[in-house]
């Protein structure tokens, strides 16, 4: 006879209050995983539970905060912020799309299906790795939000892992706790014609239906850069060794400033406005252009910068000057009303000497003046994009003259290193594929490398880390160690035997997938395999059964861990970049979770002969 006790009646109250308090989004991620920790510590501290004679203290339910599972996932986050800040994969983005003509599907999809291929024979962890940047790069490309591309990412990188039997470490260990328990042998391909038909199935939605289902999710200052398309003004001073020396204009335009709308070159005292027919930049020519923020980044940010800071700096005296080396930052300042600043050209200002910051761009919102940005008189509201260290940009809030817009501060990505971020990446991804070091250690030395080799400084990498990912995983373990301990887990398992006790093979087969399908979205989806597999065991040889079913069954409902981010470790990589919610797992994943469930029950017991 089940017997349920306070302990284990508490934990029970505790986790389902935690998933409904997430799926209901009303307080913080981070306060609610915490709350739940507490409440664990609670409980075993005033109805203390011993297993195998030692007592469950309050340091066990802080044990997940350094699993190597969640350092891995951390690492792995600091590495892909290594590859952003250097644009690494900008290239390899635009050819994607330019492949697919601009077509979404056409660019996603077969790089989707690419990753099911791989996940079938390389563990799916470092799939969903390699490919994160890239999908996120043609997301950016295409102006779509990365969330539509990255769940899908990992969902099928999942369903690929389930066709084989190195798909997933959950397939290895459910196989080989069988093969221990009973005399089952499972091959390399033993399920893969049931494990196609069921990622097929899944495949089309996870392709086609989802991403409709998904909300498209950006930062705060995602939303306001993208919306804004406005347009500064800037000029690029042409010197000995510049990359647009020599360039001419085709059709009175210029290619190699296909992102910018040249208003005038200035020759010495000529000026030489558009069309621009057969003129050939030299050294000692201004161009004066109009262009988005965005655009302009991308010319300070190539490796061969076409706007520079050591030669765009502006002082008193009209030399030039730069911002100091190392990471550069870009932000917007607007002229205050009775700012000394007004009625003044940048030179007669001697903004650059007294902030440290270089004016990359002027933009005016009443009017597009057709002269050189230093030229200008600068009148209040103003916009001025600045290039600067971060703590200049910062000191800029003390400023009387200018207002700084906060939410529009960004560091420029620095492409000089993108081929040292690539090989480190490679060799993360190299390493852990062919399993030739643990992917822990493969993500460790692949975040030190990250910061040591210039990639990325200290403060960019803390920026990685998600506080969201780091509480909930911890506090899912800690919730994972409260079922245990109570038996709690052991207690939904044998319920389930009871119930079904006297039912045909198929309602059992079906029961158990689903059971350990919810289960596997709680718990760790290696924690539900290695409970249920004796007792799918147990069913089979008490309905006189081949294990097999029971065994695949076990295998494919381990595997359906969509619901929840803390369901596997790949859901928890994906949900920083994509800026998912809980809710948004629920949403997409459940479904997707229900439709595998009803497809093995339907296909199953045909194919096994039950």
């Amino acid at each position: 006879m089940l017997v349920i006790d306070f302990p284990m009646a508490l934990t029970f109250l505790v986790l389902v209050s935690t998933v409904v308090l997430y799926a209901t989004e009303r307080y913080a991620i981070e306060v609610i995983a915490l709350g739940s920790v507490v409440a664990f510590m609670a409980i075993f501290t005033i109805f203390p539970v011993e297993v195998d004679g030692a007592p469950i203290v309050p340091a066990d339910f802080l044990v997940g905060f350094s699993n190597s599972a969640l350092i891995t996932v951390i690492c792995l986050l600091i590495i892909g912020q290594g590859l952003f800040q250097t644009d690494a994969l900008e290239y390899p983005a635009k050819m994607i799309v330019r492949w697919s003509r601009g077509r979404s599907h056409l660019a996603t999809v077969p790089v989707l299906l690419a990753v099911a291929v791989l996940s079938a024979f390389l563990n799916n962890t470092p799939v969903v790795v390699m490919f994160l940047p890239i999908l996120s790069a043609v997301a950016a490309t295409m102006g779509q939000s990365s969330s539509r591309v990255l769940m899908p990412l990992s969902f099928i990188a999942i369903l690929g892992g389930m066709t084989t039997l190195i798909g997933s470490s959950t397939n290895l260990l459910v196989a080989n706790f069988a093969a221990q328990t009973s005399d089952i042998r499972l091959s390399f391909f033993s399920f893969t014609a049931i494990g196609l038909l069921m990622a097929g199935t899944g495949s089309i939605y996870v392709l086609f239906l989802m991403p409709r289902l998904l909300k498209p999710r950006k930062t705060m200052a995602d939303e306001i850069q993208g919306a804004s398309g406005k347009q500064f003004i800037a000029q690029i001073n042409i010197t000995y060794g510049h990359p647009l020396v020599g360039v001419e204009s085709v059709s009175g335009m210029f290619p190699a400033l296909k992102d910018m709308t040249v208003r005038l070159v200035q020759r010495g005292e000529k000026p030489l406005l558009p069309p621009f027919e057969n003129v050939v930049l030299s050294p000692g020519d201004t161009v004066i252009v109009a262009a988005t923020r965005t655009a302009l980044a991308n010319a300070l940010s190539r490796r061969q910068p076409l706007l520079d800071t050591e030669t765009t700096g502006q002082t008193d005296n009209g030399e030039a000057t730069g911002t100091p080396p190392g990471s550069m930052t870009l932000s917007e300042v607007v002229i205050a009303p009775a700012s000394r600043l007004m009625g003044r050209t940048l030179l007669q200002s001697g903004f650059h000497a007294e902030t440290g910051c270089v004016v990359m761009g002027i933009q005016r919102r009443s009017r597009m003046p057709r002269m050189a940005m230093n030229d200008m008189r600068l009148e209040a509201g103003d916009v001025l994009l600045v290039a600067a260290s971060a703590e200049q940009i910062a000191r800029l809030r003390g400023n009387r003259d200018v207002l700084l817009l906060d939410w529009s501060t960004a560091e420029v990505p620095r492409r000089v290193y993108a081929p040292r971020a690539l090989a480190i990446f490679g060799a993360v991804v190299g390493l852990a594929a062919f399993g030739i070091v643990p992917i822990v250690a493969a993500a460790t030395a692949g975040t030190f490398a990250m910061v040591a080799s210039g990639c990325l400084n200290i403060r960019q990498a803390m920026r990685a880390i998600d506080s969201r990912i780091f509480m909930l995983v911890g506090a899912s373990l800690a919730g994972a160690v409260a079922l245990q301990a109570t038996g709690g887990a052991n207690f939904i398992a044998t319920g389930l035997v009871e119930l079904l006790d006297g039912s045909s093979p198929s309602v059992m087969l079906s029961a158990l997938f689903l059971i350990v399908m919810i289960l596997t979205n709680f718990l760790s989806n290696n924690a539900a395999a290695v409970l249920f597999t004796p007792i799918a065991v147990d069913i089979a040889n008490q309905t006189g059964q081949s294990p097999e079913a029971f065994i695949v069954c076990l295998i494919f409902a381990a595997n359906c861990s969509f619901a929840t981010p803390i369901g596997y470790q790949t859901n928890l990589i994906v949900m920083g970049p994509g800026h998912y919610r809980f809710s948004d797992f629920l949403r997409a994943g459940t479904p997707l979770a229900i439709l595998l469930w009803l497809t093995f029950s339907l296909v199953a017991p045909w194919y096994y002969g039950l």
